[in-house]
């Protein structure tokens, strides 16, 4: 672990929804309402959970969660998100309550027990490990890296990046900070993940070997492409978003599910501002770079050598048809519980095949729904908030609040 000192600004203020007190008692108030209508906890139950609620907003500006309401906040957050296309699991989320771990060691501490716990023996298991909120003015401890596991990107003396580019900067920093790479610098070094304590100090950590599943790519029958070194860990674990529930934000709750082939082969491993393979990859498999079809040619052969590589090493990976599918099977699901689920079509329809998977036909729309998960208030925290057309409500009500939130809004705007 190592410390820079020298951190001035903390961006995570910049970031976090600036919700009103109305906007955050009416939040409250609905994911109160939802909790206890979907698990079907009784009508008095409800009501005194309300008062209580509104008891310690009215004091306090605040109210805490109930596990039960964590860990089903967590889980509808999930299902809620427009940009993810496995959600069909949502129900079977794994939920660690971490609001009592404060300190940035306990807290690296737990982290490396979720990724172990994640990986488990190959068969990834989907898991969320929620730390403390943020409470009246003062900002808690949370992790800054954009995912726990991401390999370093060293910047060279003639301009270019060996290894991931969008990390660049985080490597910059993490050496900078003290952090030692490897004597032979390699595309694929793991990188170490930054916490930011409550007193706005970086730290850094590096994650142990144990913790960490690294998959070597080879194609099943091109041996070619084993030349490149390729390799990707098993398990995303994304730690930059803020989770919301009931107007409460979670500004470290590191998260995973298991990957996609075409995430790594198609967008990882081919996008121009990642590894940027295409060619190099072309070359291995022996493919001409001729007619208009090449590069299809070269991501197809990739994805299979991502899917091939993962099953052999037994860790799950899911290929876009079956997600596509799946996704499918959810919105079905999703629709026979009376509910209207998010999409956001750039994001669920895959990069690979794209009108060969059912969901390229499929009309989507971003609901912007609470709970959730976003990234910034500038992006997409300020358009999120409580949906009631998949209720019946008074409709004088209904506009009355419509009209709130846009005056919520634009006065926001305004300041």
């Amino acid at each position: 672990m190592r410390i820079d000192t020298k951190v001035r600004s903390n961006p995570l203020r910049r970031r976090l929804r600036r919700l009103g007190t109305w906007e955050r008692r009416e939040e409250a108030v609905a994911f109160v309402d939802q909790f206890h209508r979907e698990l079907e906890l009784g009508d008095a139950a409800r009501r005194a959970r309300l008062r209580e609620v509104k008891r310690a907003l009215a004091r306090d500006g605040h109210y805490d969660h109930t596990p039960d309401e964590l860990a089903y906040g967590a889980r509808v957050a999930w299902r809620n998100h427009a940009r993810c296309i496995g959600r069909l699991f949502w129900k079977s989320l794994e939920v660690f309550d971490c609001r009592s771990i404060v300190e940035p060691e306990e807290m690296a501490g737990r982290v490396v027990d979720h990724m172990v716990f994640a990986r488990g023996g190959g068969s990834i298991r989907s898991a969320i490990s929620i730390f403390a909120p943020v409470r009246g003015a003062g900002l808690p401890a949370y992790i800054e890296s954009r995912q726990i596991a991401q390999y370093a990107g060293y910047q060279e003396e003639n301009g270019r990046i060996l290894g991931d580019p969008i990390t660049a900067e985080s490597t910059r920093i993490a050496i900078a900070m003290g952090w030692s790479p490897p004597a032979a610098r390699t595309r694929f070094d793991l990188l170490p993940f930054a916490i930011r304590d409550a007193r706005d100090r970086r730290m850094i950590f590096e994650l142990p070997e144990h913790a960490v599943q690294q998959v070597g790519i080879v194609h099943p029958t091109l041996d070619g492409l084993g030349s490149l070194g390729l390799r990707w860990y098993t398990v995303p674990c994304v730690s930059s978003m803020i989770l919301t529930i009931g107007g409460i934000d979670y500004p470290c709750a590191p998260f995973n599910g298991f990957y996609m082939g075409t995430e790594i082969a198609s967008r990882n491993f081919c996008d121009e501002r990642r590894y940027d393979l295409l060619v190099p990859a072309a070359e291995a498999l022996g493919i001409e770079r001729t007619g208009p079809v090449w590069r299809d040619r070269v991501l197809t052969e990739l994805n299979l050598a991502v899917l091939h590589s993962f099953q052999q090493a037994g860790a799950t990976i899911i290929d876009h048809h079956e997600a596509s599918a799946q996704y499918m099977d959810f919105i079905q699901r999703e629709a026979a519980a009376g509910r209207a689920p998010s999409g956001k079509w750039s994001w669920i329809v895959p990069p690979q095949a794209g009108s060969a998977c059912p969901v390229f036909h499929l009309a989507m729309r971003d609901r912007k729904m609470v709970p959730n998960f976003y990234d910034s208030r500038a992006t997409d925290g300020d358009e999120l908030a409580p949906r009631y057309d998949d209720r019946r409500r008074n409709r004088w009500i209904a506009r009355w609040e419509r009209l709130r939130r846009r005056f919520q809004s634009w006065r926001r705007r305004r300041d």
